[in-house]
């Protein structure tokens, strides 16, 4: 695949402070910059991996997809342009303010922006976390994965990510989260990462539902459930396991409402013996609502 993996996650935020307490001393970010309303943060050797800018949205604004080098980028450019995707250049100024050698843009069916970039900038400074004790599992896996909500047609947004873009789809999940109303998600993945993106229709009034991290050690994942229910920041939904790439994790609200997924042990991809699935249910145990949990305790 010409695209090798979800590089770095732009969120327009309306409380800064907020996102800057939230990323540091909650998910364990490590903050390297901070000026003119722009947050930066670091969660391995990339200079930058989730960038906050001040903005009314409350959302994801730009999802940054990596390939692994320049002819391999133009390959993918002009993949999307034969699918009749309108992709633009962007100029050197935004190349050295994204920390990338060339970067490209695009929209998919949703109106969701993408940012198709090589040559990431790297540090050889140690990421220092104030509170994990191991680290985020990054590397060829890139950032982690973002989950957007199909808001016209689910359809087209796949054929957006798996033709155009080339994506190759893991698993599928479809439940009945509510009655009448079924939530059906595709999973697709770009490297060993179970998926880099997920897309579903759901009754979610954003376009992303969360982001996924993934920590190297089960312990931090505990803590951070520690850390988030001590300072009384709410939950979306509380421990459990998804039976498709066998995550255990939380979900725990951000600052602009939208969802970061915590998570450990997500299960490899092997594109030389994968199966694709379809599974009937969300959550293997737990990812209950807090509500819910409350009331079964």
């Amino acid at each position: 695949m010409s695209i090798n993996q979800l590089g770095d996650v732009y969120i327009e935020a309306s409380d800064l402070a907020a996102w800057e307490a939230f990323g540091s001393d909650i998910l364990g970010l490590q903050l390297v910059s901070k000026d003119n309303g722009r947050l930066a943060f670091r969660m391995d050797q990339h200079e930058q991996r989730i960038v906050v800018v001040k903005g009314p949205a409350d959302d994801v604004s730009i999802s940054g997809w990596e390939a692994e080098s320049e002819a391999a980028l133009l390959e993918s450019v002009a993949r999307l342009k034969a699918a009749g995707v309108a992709v633009e250049e962007g100029s050197k100024e935004l190349a050295k303010e994204r920390r990338v050698e060339r970067v490209f843009s695009c929209v998919d069916p949703d109106g969701n922006r993408l940012e198709l970039y090589y040559g990431p900038a790297i540090t050889h400074e140690p990421f220092r976390s104030k509170v994990l004790r191991s680290a985020f599992v990054t590397g060829a896996q890139g950032l982690g994965h973002c989950f957007l909500i199909a808001k016209k047609d689910r359809k087209a947004t796949l054929d957006f990510y798996v033709g155009a873009l080339g994506l190759k789809v893991s698993d599928y999940i479809r439940q009945e989260i509510a009655p009448g109303i079924v939530a059906d998600a595709a999973f697709l993945h770009c490297n060993g990462r179970h998926h880099s993106l997920g897309v579903a229709a759901m009754p979610v009034p954003k376009r992303i539902h969360h982001v996924l991290l993934e920590v190297a050690d089960i312990s931090d994942v505990g803590r951070a459930y520690d850390r988030v229910n001590d300072a009384g920041i709410p939950l979306e939904m509380t421990l459990g396991m998804h039976p498709n790439d066998k995550m255990l994790s939380f979900y725990v609200r951000t600052p602009s409402g939208f969802a970061i997924e915590f998570g450990f042990g997500g299960l490899q991809v092997d594109d030389s013996n994968w199966t694709v699935k379809s599974f009937d249910q969300l959550s293997e145990w737990g990812h209950r609502p807090p509500a819910q949990q409350t009331a079964a305790a």
